[in-house]
């Protein structure tokens, strides 16, 4: 099954099940910004999807705009967790013994930017889950990392959803 596939699978199950549209958001936001399941799922390019059905079909985008905000929150927030509990021993377990110079990246990232790096690091392809992992490891404040996180998820959902949900309106006003 490819990338393609899965993101066509979500997509009409969301459209034939919307009540369900919420939790897949969230549970696709949670697993995108968790630092083992985020290497494994393709969440980012199905929420893209969701967000041109959100237009295509005329839901509300800020229902499904909190549920992604909640899940990338609570998934940052599992990862920073897992690296305050497990620390350095983390790199050991898979899929992150498969990936060694994620976390030395993330680390150097987190080491350079601090705070700044952990909203950026949202935005960042493989550095999205492994930076709170990292800041948990280095023992950052939970409430400074808690306040970046709430930030960078909130700015990230609608990054993710918006384009579709609300440029596919703007492109159809057009023509």
């Amino acid at each position: 099954m490819t990338i393609a596939d899965i993101t066509q699978s979500v997509v009409a199950f969301v459209r034939a099940h919307e009540a369900w549209g919420n939790l897949v958001v969230l549970l696709l936001a949670f697993g995108e910004s968790l630092a083992f399941v985020s290497l494994l799922l393709p969440a980012t390019v199905i929420l893209l999807g969701i967000g041109f059905l959100i237009g295509e079909s005329g839901m509300s985008l800020w229902p499904f705009w909190a549920a992604a905000a909640l899940g990338a929150f609570l998934g940052d927030w599992l990862s920073y967790w897992i690296g305050l509990k497990l620390e350095h021993r983390v790199a050991h377990y898979w899929p992150l013994s498969r990936y060694p110079n994620l976390l030395p990246r993330g680390h150097r990232f987190f080491e350079r930017w601090g705070a700044l790096g952990v909203f950026f690091g949202r935005f960042l392809g493989p550095l999205r889950a492994s930076v709170p992992l990292v800041a948990g490891i280095c023992q950052m404040p939970a409430l400074a990392f808690q306040l970046v996180n709430a930030a960078s998820a909130v700015i990230w959902a609608f990054g993710v959803l918006a384009p579709g949900a609300l440029g596919l309106n703007w492109l159809q006003s057009l023509f």
